[in-house]
């Protein structure tokens, strides 16, 4: 797993590099503030992380697009299972008729049903994150918590599930043609994670 350098919360003490480097900071926003920005991202290893226009106005995802569209609308989400080793969170979801480029990386709260992968310890045949890329329609809500995933760094919403099925053990790119995956990492490019 991708370890990240800039952790949450205060790790060391009070240090003249520390204030300087704040103050530097301060005056560097200060300078910048009245600047336009691309709208492009960065996660929090400081590693671009928005799609870029060129991806998202791939030929490949606005006709797959114009599909989401036709979804039908309800009480549900679509979920992408994006595993990575290490991490807490379960994947991306995003609502009926909206495009990948809209959804959230989320945290299964399982108090209700337990999450699509969930397998036995001991005796399956399964691994957990077998179902890498797999979509799901899901019912549930946000319950509004922010819970913070310490292999990642990040601080992710929570889906309270009640209820999921299966939709496509393979249906193909999640936000980009010829995106890679790497189970030890984040992917490179996706949707800005929350802050």
């Amino acid at each position: 797993m991708k370890y990240l350098s800039n952790r949450v919360g205060n790790r060391g003490g009070f240090t003249l590099q520390k204030l300087a480097g704040g103050i530097a900071a301060l005056a560097g926003a200060a300078l910048l503030s009245s600047c336009a920005t691309t709208g492009t991202g960065t996660n929090t290893n400081g590693a671009n992380s928005q799609l870029t226009p060129s991806q998202l106005n791939h030929p490949q995802v606005r006709a797959r697009n114009e599909v989401i569209a036709t979804e039908a609308p309800g009480n549900y989400y679509v979920g992408r299972r994006w595993w990575t080793d290490g991490t807490r969170f379960w994947g991306y979801l995003r609502e009926p008729g909206k495009p990948w480029s809209t959804a959230k990386l989320i945290i299964m709260n399982e108090s209700v049903m337990k999450q699509p992968d969930r397998v036995p310890e001991e005796g399956s045949l399964k691994v957990h994150g077998y179902d890498h890329n797999y979509e799901y329609r899901i019912w549930g809500s946000y319950t509004g918590a922010m819970i913070y995933d310490p292999n990642s760094n990040f601080k992710i919403p929570e889906f309270l599930i009640a209820k999921y099925e299966l939709i496509a053990e393979n249906p193909g790119f999640l936000f980009h043609p010829g995106e890679t995956y790497n189970p030890r990492h984040l992917p490179s490019v996706h949707p800005p994670f929350p802050n």
